[in-house]
């Protein structure tokens, strides 16, 4: 009888299993601390220096600890290959200066992190990059504002920051010419998978729910290993090169992902019902809740619905100021995706970039706070939140 093909392992299984060929009988990961590695002669140094993402050579071209990271990433994501960057902004500008040059044009969402509009509109603008922004909700807005020939890049953000709007995955996947480019930080690898939709790129700050203890700071990038191979070119001289015990702490978070991300997201979803309930609060802003306005786009891409919700406070910025002074278990940090809860206030902290009119299109408004739901018992958290909110 032949030998029978293993069966597919689940995502939660392949967060255990994936990342392990650079760890030897380790069931830790290995640190490989070293920015560069001996070689035997003039011919291995040549090999070495001239080959494509190199473990054993220097480590900005690549280094065995950062590779198993990748590599678990690579499973989770269901790429062919993975790339780390020093930041989630590392690999957001790393892809677009890799990919695009003077004379060429993007689409990407208006409701995008204020660190990634700002580098589109100041950089990308200063190099002769063009940007067209579109409103990532209505159906057909990518395809409107593609230009034949031009259109190199179609960059969106799903669930958006910081009020978890969403774009079609398979809308974006099908559009044919450019190089489609999802931010998925909110959902993490386990929570949507952009590559199934048949998006080319799937980028995440692995800072936040990635490595998942707010002790990494990581980037990350997933698709096809030509595509991949090609950013990683451009990256040896970007630069943005990630450090090998950031990527042992991330890949860490990795083993743990699963767990974390389901008692965070059921989390999510009972404050997100509770808190619509309070007066005090104005509107809640979640994928997960019946009234969020894309709640049945959700249910078809997304295997949970996040760890991250907003809310509206209908006392606008003082309501605000109050609840961040009186909250107590609840800490107020512009992070996400850690084992703590945070909350923070865009329009002072995240957003704070941005001016009136983008705010105002973006939605960020006096009122309203992100809040990354941490592993704490949901109902300490909203007894916090509740007792801030009291007048």
């Amino acid at each position: 009888m032949a030998d029978q093909p293993d069966p597919p392992l689940q995502p939660a299984t392949r967060a255990i299993t994936g990342g392990r060929a650079h760890s030897g009988r380790s069931l830790a990961p290995a640190l490989w601390a070293s920015s560069v590695w001996q070689s035997d002669d003039m011919a291995d140094a040549r090999r070495r220096a001239t080959g494509t993402r190199s473990d054993e050579f220097y480590s900005r071209y690549g280094n065995p600890t950062v590779r198993s990271f990748e590599d678990a990433i690579s499973e989770l994501e269901g790429a062919e290959a993975s790339l780390a960057f020093a930041s989630g902004m590392g690999a957001i500008s790393s892809v677009v200066l890799a990919l695009c040059s003077s004379g060429d044009h993007i689409v990407a969402q208006r409701n995008l992190y204020s660190a990634t509009l700002a580098f589109l509109q100041g950089p990308c603008a200063r190099f002769g990059i063009e940007v067209t922004f579109v409103d990532a909700t209505q159906p057909g807005a990518f395809a409107a504002a593609l230009r034949p020939g031009r259109t190199m890049m179609v960059l969106a953000e799903t669930p958006s920051n910081p009020r978890l709007e969403l774009a079609d995955l398979d809308e974006v996947g099908g559009l044919r010419g450019p190089i489609t480019v999802v931010d998925s930080t909110f959902a993490t690898p386990l929570g949507q998978q952009p590559l199934a939709h048949g998006v080319h790129l799937s980028l995440h700050s692995a800072t936040k729910g990635i490595a998942g203890h707010n002790d990494a700071t990581l980037g990350v990038i997933s698709g096809e290993r030509d595509l991949v191979d090609a950013v990683w070119a451009y990256s040896v001289l970007h630069g943005a090169t990630p450090s090998p015990f950031d990527a042992l702490n991330a890949l860490r978070g990795v083993r743990t992902l699963a767990v974390r991300t389901r008692h965070q997201a059921a989390s999510a979803q009972f404050l997100g019902e509770s808190l619509q309930q309070h007066p005090g609060v104005a509107a809640v802003h979640y994928p997960g809740l019946h009234t969020h306005p894309q709640h049945d786009l959700a249910k078809r891409q997304m295997q949970h619905f996040g760890t991250v919700l907003a809310i509206e406070l209908a006392g606008g910025m003082a309501a605000a100021e109050q609840l961040l002074a009186r909250v107590r278990l609840v800490r107020v940090a512009t992070s996400l995706g850690g084992p703590e809860t945070l909350v923070c206030h865009p329009a002072t902290t995240t957003h704070a970039s941005l001016t009136a009119e983008e705010m105002r299109i973006q939605g960020v408004t006096p009122g309203l706070l992100r809040v990354s739901v941490g592993l704490e018992d949901p109902s300490d958290l909203l007894t916090d939140l509740h007792a801030a909110l009291a007048d």
